[in-house]
């Protein structure tokens, strides 16, 4: 049985997040919550000019959340209140669940090749974030670094590849599942990165009741016979498996994200996402009071 598009369709607003990145907000907040649990938020960062993403994402808090950053082009720069730093460079992921807090900041840089004769200053990716269930809202924080190397490109028979992030696809188990569930198991997520020639198919099957959106971020194709443009997110019913997707004449490149919706109450503000309006309100005056950190050292995958 297909899966059918429901009524929801996203199209990406562009906005600015941080302390002034320039970036296209596809979903999120309390009103989409519902629709896309259990998926907040998704962000499509890019600019050619460094004006537009330099200025990054300085000194925030995250709790009851995790959050994972995707880069295309560029790198990003991450460290948090405990001294732990990196890089995501180009084809990398950071998963990171915030679980009960953490400090960190993300500052978005060209990638920088000395044997280039040119500079690249293109940035381009994506910030996912996906809600933790109250059960492990205060869970530890885990960082999880996936490279570029452990993700399977599979090549399709029509023209194409898939990058599986997360989830499985035929015999290809994702990258995400080799470093390590844990916290994310929960909704057993699917992320997959489709990039299709024109005229290509896709065929995936995501078991029912589980919330799926397609992203197409370059062309445009048709899912289950309808047309789906680029800078639009389209939610799929939850009745049905099969999910097809045909490329139009100039093919579509598209971000897969399903999992098993969580189905309960949020209460949202900011960086910050629990279950109701006292969580919140304590979460506030932990900031404000310093005790907002509950453990010192972050583990990492």
């Amino acid at each position: 049985m297909e899966r059918k598009i429901i009524s929801i369709i996203y199209t990406a607003l562009e906005t600015y997040d941080g302390a002034g990145v320039k970036l296209k907000r596809v979903f999120g907040g309390m009103r989409s919550a519902s629709f896309t649990d259990p998926f907040l938020l998704l962000d499509n960062f890019g600019s050619s000019n460094p004006e537009d993403y330099m200025i990054g994402f300085p000194w925030h808090p995250h709790r009851g959340i995790e959050t994972v950053t995707y880069m295309l082009d560029g790198i990003v720069e991450h460290e948090d209140s405990e001294g732990n730093r990196g890089i995501i460079r180009p084809g990398e992921l950071q998963w990171m669940t915030a679980g009960s807090g953490i400090f960190h900041q993300e500052m978005p840089k060209p990638f920088e090749d000395k044997n280039a004769l040119f500079r690249e200053a293109n940035v381009s990716g994506f910030q996912l974030w996906i809600n933790l269930p109250a059960s492990l809202k205060m869970t530890r924080p885990v960082y999880r670094r996936i490279k570029p190397d452990s993700i399977p490109s599979v090549d399709l028979d029509e023209g194409g590849k898939v990058k599986v992030i997360a989830g499985k696809y035929k015999q290809y188990e994702g990258a995400l599942n080799e470093a390590g569930l844990k916290a994310t198991s929960y909704i057993e997520p699917i992320y997959m990165d489709v990039n299709l020639e024109p005229e290509a198919s896709f065929s995936y099957k995501v078991k029912s009741g589980f919330r799926a959106i397609i992203y197409p971020f370059k062309g445009y194709g048709l899912v289950n016979g309808i047309r789906m443009d680029s800078y639009r997110a389209y939610v799929l019913s939850e009745e049905g498996e099969t999910i097809e997707v045909k490329a139009g004449e100039i093919g579509v490149r598209f971000l897969l994200l399903a999992g098993k919706p969580i189905k309960e109450r949020v209460a949202w503000y900011g960086p910050i996402v629990m279950n109701t309006q006292e969580q919140l309100e304590q979460a506030f005056l932990e900031l404000a009071n310093g005790t907002f950190i509950k453990h010192k050292e972050p583990e990492f995958l």
